[in-house]
């Protein structure tokens, strides 16, 4: 694996006899993307797909997403469903993009969303048109929930902590993908500052299910900041992260996870695309509606200080 220079496909990867995982990387939020392909029925499932913004022209484009539907397209795939592992903070999802092109996708959630959604239409000030239900969603999935796409076979394991509705997606009982809940090795864990977020459920959500996964599964990570300029990864096993992981190893007690997650938190700068990430991702990957004429707006909470 070698570091992307640009955003993109970096990497594919095979899972089984007829399982594939296609990996691209969006590199001014660091995310990855996975398309994860039945190579018989053809049957398809996106995770965490990205749609690029520029918070100083305040200009949403479609350049990464397209390469996910140009890949789909030339696979000649069926995409069922697109998955979020949470409503993210640092990146605007790409679901209504896809789901235009490919009507017949599910963009699917936990079902805990409409706690999140819940939480920060008050922070922004939008239940004049936003409902706190859900229904901005195909599905919601309930903990532990099984559910089949062709040969793939899926189950939820809610990790809250980063966010109460992290989902880890469980795939054929050989992969899963974490999203923000836990990283590559060297970089540990996901932030727990976020309105509802808390490091003791990720604590939990790790230690006593990610942890208890087979020490070979493999764990498809949702972003990779690649510390120190190493090459990029997008992959791990539970075995190396109860191993390695800087922040939570397995024999990390709840307590220490907690007072050094809470002091790490302190240091960091709200991320780049917080606003306008959540206002979209709490509603499906929908745009705010437009007024009457036309105009789309984000709202952006002041702080005093």
């Amino acid at each position: 694996m070698s570091s992307p220079l640009l955003t993109g496909m970096v990497g594919s990867t095979r899972l089984g006899d007829a399982l594939d995982v296609a990996v691209f990387f969006e590199k001014d939020t660091s995310t990855l993307s996975y398309v994860v392909y039945d190579s018989q029925s053809m049957d398809a499932v996106i995770v965490d797909p990205v749609l690029d913004y520029d918070p100083a022209g305040c200009v949403v484009a479609e350049k990464t997403v397209r390469l996910l539907c140009d890949f789909i397209q030339e696979k000649k795939l069926n995409l069922r469903m697109i998955l979020e592992t949470h409503a993210h903070a640092d990146h605007l999802s790409a679901a209504q993009v896809l789901k235009r092109q490919f009507p017949a996708a599910m963009v699917t959630i936990g079902n805990r969303i409409r706690e999140v959604q819940k939480l920060f239409s008050g922070i922004y000030g939008i239940e004049s048109w936003f409902t706190a239900d859900g229904h901005q969603f195909d599905r919601l999935v309930a903990d532990g929930e099984r559910f089949r796409v062709g040969a793939m076979e899926f189950q939820a394991m809610q990790t809250p902590g980063h966010t109460p509705a992290c989902s880890t997606w469980v795939l054929n009982g050989c992969a899963a993908f974490t999203g923000d809940s836990m990283f590559i090795p060297d970089s540990g864990t996901g932030r727990c500052d976020f309105p509802g977020g808390s490091a003791r459920d990720l604590y939990d959500s790790i230690a006593k299910k990610i942890y208890q996964l087979p020490d070979e599964m493999r764990l498809f990570v949702g972003h990779d900041y690649q510390p120190g300029g190493r090459p990029l990864r997008w992959e791990t096993t539970v075995a190396e992260a109860k191993a390695s992981n800087i922040q939570l190893k397995a024999d990390t007690t709840r307590e220490q996870y907690i007072e050094f997650r809470t002091a790490r938190d302190k240091t960091l700068s709200a991320p780049r695309l917080l606003h306008p990430s959540v206002q979209v991702n709490i509603n499906g990957g929908q745009i705010p509606p437009a007024d009457e004429q036309g105009r789309c707006f984000f709202k952006m909470p002041l702080t005093f200080s």
